[in-house]
């Protein structure tokens, strides 16, 4: 009736289908609920945007080489100079936005379900105000959809993006939390209310049977013709929070490590690689970067350049200089993250000063592999930290190949990627 008496005033008649009010029939549907929902985003994705702002800014973007987004203008008006300290603190970030992202995806889902209805709107523009409304909500729907979507997708390493992931991630991620942002800044005194206008604790209490419909709303989210309950609406919340707490369980473990890492069945690189000093994560393979063969060449030379004259050294060279160890993680973008590992190398720092810079802001770091991520730039405090090495073994071994024999970098506090792999030369900037 509510429907029909609209339509009449209107003399608008909606098509039938999803596009008549009476189509959506569920009780649960309501301001409360969807406001529930869209709490838990309002944390989530606020901090969802944070750890990704801090991953940008480990990736030191404003260095030669590093910049997959070379148009970030404003968007890296931010950055600073990525800390070595704590050691850990990369591992920490970057796994809990990955963790954080699919945890939520149940919880998206949910939000979507509850305001399906207004997608469905008839007449699709009634004014000018409400076309600008509409629009705001295909960026902020669209955005959602594209950066979960994609974030899926690069942490099960299925690369099927027209371009770098990097690239569409970082934009996709400037436009959705600008949309975000308004739509917060609109909808947050209904919120407000409607969280309010309902008891969080007797909902938990209430059952099936005694479910009832909320009160006709303003955004007629409500049904003007709701059905019996199937579910009451503490089922649905316990379902969302079953399907998050099974992601968070299935995924976790590959950023816990130890006996957990077993328990990350959802996640690629969870499971035990192997035993031995070379027993941990692997990223990419030797033979997927097409090294093998240049990596074990007994000719290999690490070229030193930065000073008056350029200098190469061999690996028995190296290795007769005065080593360092440290025990330092590798943790990715994907996610996931090894536990400590011992490194034994040339400090950098001390590289840099055979290379006649006692200084260097920063040094460009090439490898044998000419993929994407073969080369890499340094600031000069990740170079000069003690602990920063051009490793040449790991717990007590020589590295393997697929871990970068001949040497590879390792850095506190550095995403994984730029820890770069089969190092042939070092270029120091002073």
């Amino acid at each position: 009736m509510v429907t029909r008496l609209r339509e009449m005033a209107t003399g608008e008649q909606a098509p039938p289908g999803p596009f008549r009010r009476g189509f959506w029939r569920s009780p649960l549907r309501g301001p409360w609920l969807t406001s529930v929902f869209g709490l838990l985003l309002l944390v989530g994705v606020t901090i969802l945007f944070a750890t990704g702002l801090l991953s940008y800014a480990a990736y030191n973007p404003e260095l030669a080489g590093n910049d997959l987004t070379p148009g970030h203008g404003l968007f890296g008006s931010y950055l600073f100079d990525w800390p070595t300290r704590p050691s850990w603190l990369y591992r920490v970030t970057q796994g809990t936005h990955v963790l954080l992202g699919l945890v939520l995806i149940p919880v998206l889902l949910a939000k979507l379900w509850s305001v399906i209805p207004k997608l469905f709107d008839w007449p699709p523009v009634r004014t000018p105000a409400q076309a600008i409304e509409r629009a705001s909500l295909l960026l902020l729907v669209g955005g959602a959809v594209f950066e979960f979507v994609t974030g899926l997708l690069n942490i099960q390493y299925w690369y099927v993006f027209p371009g770098s992931f990097y690239t569409l991630h970082f934009y996709g991620g400037w436009v959705f939390i600008g949309a975000f942002a308004a739509h917060v800044t609109i909808k947050l005194p209904t919120m407000t209310r409607a969280l309010r206008s309902r008891s969080l604790r007797v909902e938990l209490r209430t059952d099936t049977a005694h479910t009832q419909p909320e009160p006709p709303d303003p955004d007629d989210l409500v049904s003007p013709d709701p059905a019996q309950a199937t579910v009451s609406r503490r089922g649905v919340l316990g379902l969302v929070g079953a399907g998050s707490l099974a992601l968070f369980a299935l995924t976790v473990g590959q950023s816990l490590g130890g006996f957990w890492r077993g328990t990350a069945l959802l996640a690629p690189r969870a499971q035990d690689p192997g035993t031995g000093p070379n027993g941990f994560q692997i990223n990419k393979t030797a033979l997927s970067a097409g090294v093998t063969d240049s990596a074990q060449d007994d000719r290999w030379r690490l070229e030193l350049l930065g000073g008056d004259s350029g200098m190469s050294l061999s690996r028995d060279e190296l290795l007769a200089l005065p080593q360092h160890t440290a025990d330092l993680p590798i943790a990715c973008v994907e996610g996931w993250s090894t536990e400590p590992q011992t490194w034994t190398g040339v400090p950098l720092r001390d590289l840099a000063a055979t290379a006649g810079v006692s200084s260097p802001q920063s040094v460009f770091v090439e490898s044998l592999d000419d993929g994407t991520f073969g080369s890499t730039s340094l600031r000069g405090n990740q170079v000069l930290d003690g602990d920063s090495l051009l490793a040449l073994q790991v717990n007590g071994a020589d590295l393997s190949v697929d871990h970068g024999f001949p040497a590879r970098v390792i850095v506190p506090n550095n995403p994984g990627v730029h820890n770069t792999k089969w190092v042939t030369r070092l270029t120091f900037e002073v």
